[in-house]
């Protein structure tokens, strides 16, 4: 193989690698063959064809883990009481076909009192625009599902990230609020939060239309 087309499927490989990684994804099932050599060790498979292979099909999982929220158990509780999920919520305020999500795979950084071993993509609440009525509006809501719907520093960071998009093109925003309030095992982040989206609703006062 020549060395300039080597050094191009290393490249994409690594690209690969870097962006599971940052998405949260583990990158060692997507290196690990189940073959072995002479010596019985394990090869380890860097084909980037295996590897965008292994990353798609990670993908489609966290993005049915991202829609099922905190899992079936607790969609049913939520339903039990009489109210509607996050996705539900945003079904029927939203023309039909009309809500596109982002960051629906962003998971929180925290990694004290156990949290490390608790990531569901999303981190507990759904942002996007779409149209009402025909109209752009932005929107976010909050999953009680996951973590009773508290706010973590990434949680708040894409709920300001809704409303900062939505002044970019002056369009309306709703929230759907459905939380428990402050993660508290992220302590000072989650409450630098608050902090951050109360800004970001004075900033936006008088420029966008809120409903929260």
């Amino acid at each position: 193989m020549p060395k300039l087309e080597y050094i191009s499927q290393f490249q994409k490989v690594l690209v690969h690698s870097n962006f599971c990684q940052s998405a949260g994804f583990s990158t060692q099932r997507f290196f690990n063959s189940s073959s072995k050599n002479a010596n019985n060790q394990v090869v380890r498979e860097t084909n980037p064809s295996l590897v965008k292979a292994a990353f798609r099909e990670k993908l489609i999982d966290e993005r049915v883990k991202a829609k099922k929220g905190g899992g079936e158990i607790r969609i049913d509780k939520i339903h039990q009481r009489g109210s509607l999920t996050a996705r539900e919520r945003l079904e029927l305020l939203f023309d039909e076909d009309s809500f596109y999500e982002f960051d629906q795979l962003k998971a929180h950084r925290c990694t004290e009192f156990g949290m490390g071993k608790k990531h569901i993509p999303g981190d507990g609440i759904v942002c996007g625009h779409g149209l009402i009525n025909g109209r752009t509006v932005y929107s976010f809501s909050q999953d009680f599902t996951v973590f009773g719907g508290s706010l973590s520093e990434t949680h708040a960071g894409k709920m300001m990230k809704v409303m900062e998009m939505a002044k970019r093109v002056g369009a309306p925003v709703i929230g759907l609020n459905d939380s428990g309030g402050a993660r508290i095992q992220e302590g000072i982040d989650s409450l630098a939060g608050y902090a951050d989206i109360f800004q970001a609703n004075v900033d936006a006062s008088g420029v966008i239309p809120q409903i929260r």
